[in-house]
């Protein structure tokens, strides 16, 4: 017999075909089995009349015997399909039932065959058995049911058959996944612990309190159930708000407690609201609540359903997003400070060169609002539309430009050069965006560089004046005392002798001589310093040797005083790093101010000391008068002869300061330290050089070399040698013709100018050339390349003897390969030293 349940259970017998689909041998046994099965109570009318359940009943064997419309919705089968055929076995996935048979084989440690018996086997033995499997429908396709199975059993506990009773859950599964984003509601929320379920009668009285709602509010379901409102276990202030709120929102009077929660509801308005539940604790927790009205079948309220959740980690996450936020705006607006407090007009652009974004600084170079420059090119603001492209396509292949000079024009025509600097910007996933651009106006930079360069080149002309000045100023002065001193030195050594009277004369000639062209020097020096022109060699220097040198020069004027000099002893051999020839000026210059400012018979005591890591202290103490403290103030001041009061000693009074100077360029300090009536102690102190056996050494291979060019040159080979001086000034071949005349191996050609003294080369062929530099017709240099391009002439050794004795002329004249460069006044020793090895160099090339 079929059973069709659709508002009422069909009496036995009842219906088409009654009888026809019975199975066993008995038909009225198997009648009366049915009749025993509708009449155990344990099927419901509303069970039958749901489309949404699939009820299947069958007997003990498991075949089906009744097949409600939820199973013929949900399987596509209709009843008579499978009545009395089949069992529910045959239309479930059969992986599923040998799986379930041996997964209950294995809990239960009994044997169980896979196929119905599977199904039903937890039922027959009294166990509540509630499962997930998979049905086959008719048309083969499949869908997920959750099956309840319970065992029906007669009035003697005797099974009679089994009652599956099946849900699609399909809609569940689908739910599950969309669970977060449609908070749609679904049997599993009353099983789980992260959701509040209450359900309340129609008068608010919790009647379902759930695991979740324990979980979350600290109570168990007895201490509520049939006891209290979800009112009373919220923030009775916000109760009272939101039944003001709600009043007003709906025009009518909504009374604080339940009403207030479950208002909307019961108007059937969907109602979702935030709320603060009370545990049970006291502590509070903030919630997210949605409310639905329970209806029966006469859609009459018998209830509300308030599914709710702990909202305090989205609460949290919403305050820290609160506060990311803020702090993102901070940034912004602190980025935006910066942006518009630069200098510079700031842009970003796109990869293709669009404006994204500018600056104040960049409206104003422009003269265009920034609505109207973001998405304007940007080479359209520059009077070189195609150089602005460039400069885009170049950071994007370089990462980024400095100094890429630009023009911008702006609206009114105003043309400003800027510099362009620029870099690639990208997102946090290194994907290019654009290029970040700053243009600072360079137009009065530029104008102060012309200036700049303006006033170099005036300064240059100047330092170049300068140098010409001093050059003839020192050609003009040395060119007259070339002749005092030189015919001095020629009285001195005149035979037969001088007289006494006539040395005490030429001394005191040849004394002033040196000492004036000593103050020339001086002059000189300051003003070579003073314009940059000081050459320094600064290399390893033995202090003893030029402690010794200078001992040598200066020994005679302390001699004169009676002044005894104390000079270090042989010990540790200091090294320094520095110019030993300045060195030696520096030195002699403080010595000799020792020995004329100190009382006569006094003492002069130098020292070296290494006064600090790297530092080497050379000190000249002397026992003078002593200096006050307003002299100290004044030392190392250009012109100042603070000798001239107290016994009008000589001097120029810028000694201490080209002193000073040239120590400083050494990288050296100096100082000094006087008592009045105790004396003065100078000090200078210059750098120490790191590895002293090092510097032993090439000061060894130097001293050699210095050793080998002082020896005297070998006699004169026996024979007339011709020599050829060009010179224009009357007194200086003077001096030549007499210092030659005393040589009876010389003869001495004379040419008054540079074109005269070639012709006499090529027609004599002189052993030695001695030429001035500054001639009439041509000058030096002019004659020295004439002769080199001559062959008759080229192996002749050429001595310049000039008043150009800068140390750029000297450099000039060892440039253009002077075999020496002679400085006037000449000293007759040095002079005749230089003929001498260009003789030997003669006799070597003859």
């Amino acid at each position: 017999m079929i059973v069709r349940a659709k508002g009422h259970i069909p009496k036995p017998g009842s219906g088409d075909g009654a009888g026809k689909n019975q199975r066993g041998p008995d038909g009225v046994m198997e009648s009366g089995r049915k009749k025993t099965l509708l009449k155990a109570g344990a099927l419901q009318n509303a069970i039958f009349n749901s489309a949404n359940f699939s009820s299947i009943a069958t007997d003990a064997n498991g075949v089906i015997q009744i097949f409600n419309v939820g199973a013929e919705r949900m399987l596509g089968y209709a009843a008579a399909d499978v009545l009395n055929k089949i069992t529910p076995a045959d239309i479930s996935d059969p992986q599923e039932v040998i799986a379930r048979a041996r997964a209950l084989s294995a809990e239960l440690d009994t044997p169980i065959a896979p196929g119905f018996e599977a199904l039903v086997f937890k039922a027959s033995r009294g166990i509540e058995d509630i499962y997930e499997l998979t049905y086959i429908r008719k048309d083969d396709s499949r869908f997920p049911a959750v099956v309840s199975v319970t065992a029906l059993r007669d009035a003697e506990d005797t099974i009679i058959g089994y009652l599956l009773i099946g849900t699609d859950n399909t809609a569940r599964k689908q739910a599950e996944e969309a669970l977060l984003k449609a908070g749609a509601l679904q049997n599993a929320i009353f099983n789980s612990a992260n959701f509040s379920s209450i359900a309340t009668d129609a008068k608010g009285v919790i009647q379902i309190f759930n695991v979740g709602a324990e979980r979350m509010l600290g109570y168990a379901a007895a201490e509520v159930m049939n006891k209290i409102t979800p009112a009373d276990i919220s923030d009775p202030q916000e109760v009272i708000a939101r039944a003001k709120a709600l009043s007003a929102e709906l025009g009518t009077p909504i009374t604080p407690g339940f009403e207030a929660w479950v208002f909307k509801a019961s108007r059937g308005i969907e109602d979702i609201y935030e709320l603060t539940y009370i545990r049970k604790d006291g502590s509070r927790f903030p919630a997210v609540v949605s409310v639905t009205a329970l209806r029966d079948a006469q859609d009459t309220i018998i209830g509300y359903l308030l599914i709710g959740t702990d909202n305090t980690a989205r609460k949290q996450v919403e305050a820290e997003q609160k506060i990311l936020d803020q702090r993102l705006r901070d940034q912004q607006f602190y980025t935006r400070s910066l942006i518009e407090s630069n200098i510079d007009a700031l842009m970003t652009t796109d990869p293709s060169g669009i404006i994204t974004d500018v600056n104040k600084q960049m409206e104003e170079l422009t003269g265009c609002t920034r609505d109207e420059l973001i998405g304007a090119p940007f080479k359209n603001y520059f009077t070189d539309p195609e150089r602005a492209e460039a400069a885009i396509k170049r950071v994007l292949s370089e990462k980024k430009v400095t100094n890429y000079e630009l023009t911008a024009r702006a609206r009114d025509g105003k043309e400003t050069v800027v510099s362009y600097n620029a870099t690639t910007f990208y997102d946090r996933d290194r994907k290019l965006q654009g290029v970040f651009a700053a243009a600072r106006d360079v137009t009065e930079r530029k104008r102060m560089d012309a200036e700049l360069e303006s006033a170099k080149s005036l300064a240059e002309k100047a330092n170049l004046a300068k140098s010409e000045f001093l050059s003839s100023m020192s050609h003009e002065l040395r060119s007259p005392l070339n002749a005092i001193l030189g015919f001095g030195q020629l009285m001195e050594s005149d035979s037969p002798p001088p007289t006494p009277t006539q040395k005490e004369s030429i001394a005191q000639i040849l004394q002033a001589g040196w000492h004036l062209l000593k103050l020339i020097n001086e002059i000189l020096d300051l003003a070579k310093i003073e314009s940059g022109q000081v050459p320094m060699s600064r290399e390893p220097v033995l202090l003893a040797d030029v402690l010794v040198e200078c001992q040598s020069m200066i020994e005679p004027q302390a001699q004169q005083r009676g002044i005894k000099l104390t000079f270090p002893q042989p010990g540790i051999p200091y090294f320094i790093h520095a110019d030993r020839t300045r060195v030696k000026q520096v030195l002699i210059n403080l010595l000799s101010n020792a020995i004329k400012y100190n009382r006569e018979q006094g003492t002069v005591e130098v020292k070296c000391t290494e006064s600090a890591p790297g530092r080497i202290r050379i000190s000249i103490k002397d026992s003078g008068a002593g200096l006050t403290p307003e002299q100290l103030a004044q030392l190392f001041q250009p012109f100042n002869r603070l000798g001239q009061e107290a016994g009008g000693e000589e001097g120029t009074g810028i000694g201490l300061v080209v002193a000073k100077q040239l120590v400083e360029l050494m990288g050296g300090a100096i100082g000094v330290e006087s008592t009045v009536g105790a004396g003065s102690v100078f000090w200078f102190e210059l750098v120490s050089v790191a590895e002293p056996l090092l510097a032993l050494e090439e000061s060894a291979m130097q001293g050699g070399n210095a050793a080998a060019v002082a020896q005297p040159h070998a006699p004169r080979e026996a024979r007339l040698h011709t020599l050829l001086y060009v010179e224009d000034n009357p007194a200086n071949m003077k001096l030549v013709e007499q210092l030659i005349a005393r040589y009876p191996d010389f003869s001495l050609l004379t040419a008054v100018n540079g074109n005269s003294g070639i012709e006499i080369a090529r027609t004599s062929h002189p052993d030695v050339i001695l030429l001035d530099i500054n001639l009439p017709d041509i000058n030096g240099f002019e004659v020295l390349n004439i002769l080199r391009s001559d062959p008759a002439t080229a192996h002749i050794p050429v001595i310049a003897v000039s008043a150009n004795a800068m140390p750029l002329d000297i450099k000039r004249g060892m440039k253009a390969e002077f075999f020496r460069y002679i400085t006037k006044p000449i000293k007759v020793g040095e002079f005749m030293e230089a003929l001498d090895a260009a003789l030997e160099f003669a006799g070597e090339n003859r």
